[in-house]
Order: structure tokens, then sequence, then C-alpha cells
């Protein structure tokens, strides 16, 4: 393990958790919120293929009528859908918000691509990427990168609020 392995996670730790208006990120920028979920923040614990992902989003949440219905972890190629978190409801009142999923089965080494997705606007194209090994930063994916991605189960079938 080296010393990134134990001091990247602490350096999310706060903006995963906050909910200050206006969202600034680990540069100490304002973040706007845009049509598109965004990722702002990714934590990861476990071990080899059996990691469990705290993601930070940030989203134009209106409602069920607009929200960000899963954070996914995908290949670095965007070929592979590798785990998918859906998310039951609106997150109105809560920006940033993180939510956690896994048994995500990757190596330490593989490199992936996490993004989120609103049910409105699609795939946003603020992500993180990198692999556990190394840790994972911001990253701005190309308009329609891995669309195909959007029909493959697991999929969001209702809204709760």
């Amino acid at each position: 393990m080296n010393f990134l392995h134990l001091i990247f996670p602490l350096l999310f730790i706060t903006s995963c958790n906050s909910s200050d208006n206006p969202v600034i990120n680990t540069d100490n920028e304002v973040i706007p919120i845009t049509e598109q979920a965004e990722i702002v923040c990714v934590l990861v614990s476990g071990s080899e293929n059996d990691y469990s992902f705290s993601v930070g989003i940030l989203s134009s949440d209106t409602g069920c009528e607009q929200y960000t219905n899963w954070w996914e972890v995908i290949s670095e190629d965007g070929t592979e859908l590798i785990y998918r978190k859906i998310l039951s409801h609106s997150h109105v009142n809560e920006q940033p918000f993180v939510r956690s999923g896994g048994l995500v089965e990757i190596t330490d080494n593989q490199s992936v691509i996490i993004r989120a997705h609103i049910n409105t606007s699609s795939y946003g194209i603020k992500v993180f990427k990198g692999t556990v090994a190394s840790g994972f930063t911001a990253f701005t994916l190309s308009e329609g990168f891995a669309t195909n991605l959007e029909t493959q189960d697991p999929l969001a079938t209702s809204c709760a609020f």
C-alpha cells in the first residue's frame, strides 16, 4: 500500500460530506449546478474485487420529474458497465449528496470511470477517473461517451419523491 492509498481518501472526506452552498470543490472553486449530474468526489474502501464506493454527486434535481437516477462504474474505454447504483428518489434539498454502493469487482490497478445519470438529460460529462491504487481525479468526458450503456440493466424503474 502506498502513501496515496492512505492519504487520498482523507482529501475527499470533507468535500464528500459537505452540504454548504455554494458548493466548493477541493481546488476551492465554486461548482455551478448544471442540467447534468456531476461527480464531485469519490471515496473507496474494501479490498481487490470487493470495493465499496461512496460517490458525491451535484445535480439539478427538482423532484421525480428530474433527478439523478443512478451512478455507475464503467471501464475506461466505455465498453463495460461494471457496477450501477440505482437511486430511488430525488435529492432536491441535499446538494451535493453522497450515496454508497458496492460490491464493485475491480482490481487495484484497473482504470475506471465513475459517472452519474440524470433521468432527463442522460449522463453528465464531469466524472472521476482513475484506479484504487493511484486514486481518482476529476475528468471531463466528451458528450455522448458510452451512452449505449444507458439501456443496460439494472435500470431505475421508479422514483419515490
